[in-house]
This record gives C-alpha cells, structure tokens and sequence, in this order.
C-alpha cells in the first residue's frame, strides 16, 4: 500500500501519516525501487492503533508508551484486540442509537431531549404558573440529561403524585415561603405534609443511601431561597430515614 491507500484505509489523513513518522511514533516502512513507501497489513494495524488510542483523548506520547507495551506482540493478537474494541464499539452505537430512537418518540418539548419515562411524567402533570413546580420541574430536567436522574423506575412511581391535583396545594404553599427566613413556623408542617405525599413506591425504587444532599444533591437545594431551602432539606431527610428503615 501507498502512503494515501494507508491513510484511506484506516481513516486518517496523510499529513497524519507523515506526522507520525516525523515524530517517531510510527516507524518508516521499507521503500520500493521507484521510492514510494510500502506498506504492510501490519503498519496498517499500527496506524490503526495510533488512531484509536488518540481517539480516546491520549496523547501522542501516551501512546508511545502503549506502543511500547505492545512490541513483540504477535499480529493475530492485536488484530484480536482491535476486533474486539470494533465491537465493543457497535455495542455501545447501538446502545447510544436505541436512546435516540426512545428520545425521538418521546413528545418533544423546549426541555427536550427528555427521557421518554420522564417526558410521560411531564405530560401528566397538571398545568400551573407555580414558581416552585417550574423549579422542580428544571431540576428533573437537569438530572435527566446529565444521567444521574432518578430513571425510569422512579418516574413512573412518581406518576401518580405528579398527576393529583392535590399537590398544587404544597406548591402554592411552598411558594408562599419564598421571601421567608429560615426559622419560619410554616416550614416544620409543610416538609411533614411533603414528606407524607410520596408514595412508598417511590422509595421502593430509590438505591439505598438516597436521597442525599451531597454533592448535585447538595448544588440543587442551594438553588432554593433559605425558607425553602430548609423544608427541601427537611423533606429530603425524612425520606431519607424512611429509605433506611425500609432497607434495614
């Protein structure tokens, strides 16, 4: 193979190739009569290896140190091992592929892409101006799309309470604490009564040691004003001994 056959075939660029035979990272093949490089099914693999590592955010002289590594080794094994990181990447695209299929079925909203377990929580959901609902709302939002939400599971016990009427209620009265200080008296009822309104199915489903006000947890209750911040706190908390007693 020509220097551009090699470069087509493992799908980098020419200058790349040179490059890394600049920098000594991928050795010269021999030359034929006419002085064009020829190279080998086994610099292909290199060159494959080259790129696949540098792929994965390496830098090049990391991958120097993993070249090293893999000196001496025989071509069917690296062969191997590059097959096999081939289909642990047609794993991981149809994975990424089946999401994308669920997201795009899912009705699509300004909050969106969502969950389709979430989208259907959404949807159920009374409409409301509340102020704290919205915020609610966002922080679901959030720890869906950064992966670390509740999951489907959760969203589906939550159905329920999300769907009655009832909790508008809680939201208005949480609203009315948004000027409040932290020592107000409404506070202590109302994280009772919050605590109350989620059903056991929801803890049934939370891994144990959750919820906790640690880490994002701990990010998404600052975001409330101190009144609010402090009967979230206390609603967390009380869940929190119902998850442990429920596991121990």
């Amino acid at each position: 193979m020509r220097i551009g056959e090699i470069a087509a075939l493992v799908g980098v660029t020419s200058r790349a190739v040179r490059h890394y035979h600049h920098i000594g990272l991928l050795p010269e093949p021999a030359r034929r009569a006419n002085g064009y490089r020829a190279y080998t099914v086994r610099d292909a693999v290199l060159l494959a290896r080259i790129r696949r590592l540098t792929e994965i955010g390496l830098s090049l002289d990391e991958v120097r140190d993993v070249l090293a590594d893999d000196a001496g080794r025989e071509l069917v094994e690296v062969l191997g091992e590059l097959d096999a990181d081939l289909a642990r990447q047609e794993r991981e695209i149809r994975e990424r592929r089946r999401v994308l299929a669920a997201l795009l079925e899912a009705p699509l909203t300004s909050e969106g892409p969502l969950s389709p377990g979430l989208a259907a929580l959404l949807e159920g959901a009374p409409a409301t101006g509340s102020p704290a609902a919205a915020k609610d709302r966002e922080h679901l939002v959030l720890l869906d799309a950064a992966g670390g939400g509740a999951g489907a599971e959760v969203y589906a016990a939550l159905r329920p309470l999300a769907e009655d009427p009832g909790v508008l209620e809680l939201y208005g009265r949480l609203d009315e604490l948004a000027g409040a200080g932290a020592d107000d008296p409404r506070i202590a009822p109302l994280a009772a009564d919050l605590a109350d309104a989620v059903p056991d199915d929801v803890l049934a489903v939370i891994p144990q040691g959750e919820p906790a006000a640690t880490g994002v947890g701990r990010a998404l209750l600052d975001d409330y004003p101190p009144a609010q911040r402090e009967v979230v706190r206390r609603v967390m908390e009380t869940l929190a001994e119902r998850v442990q007693g429920r596991t121990s």
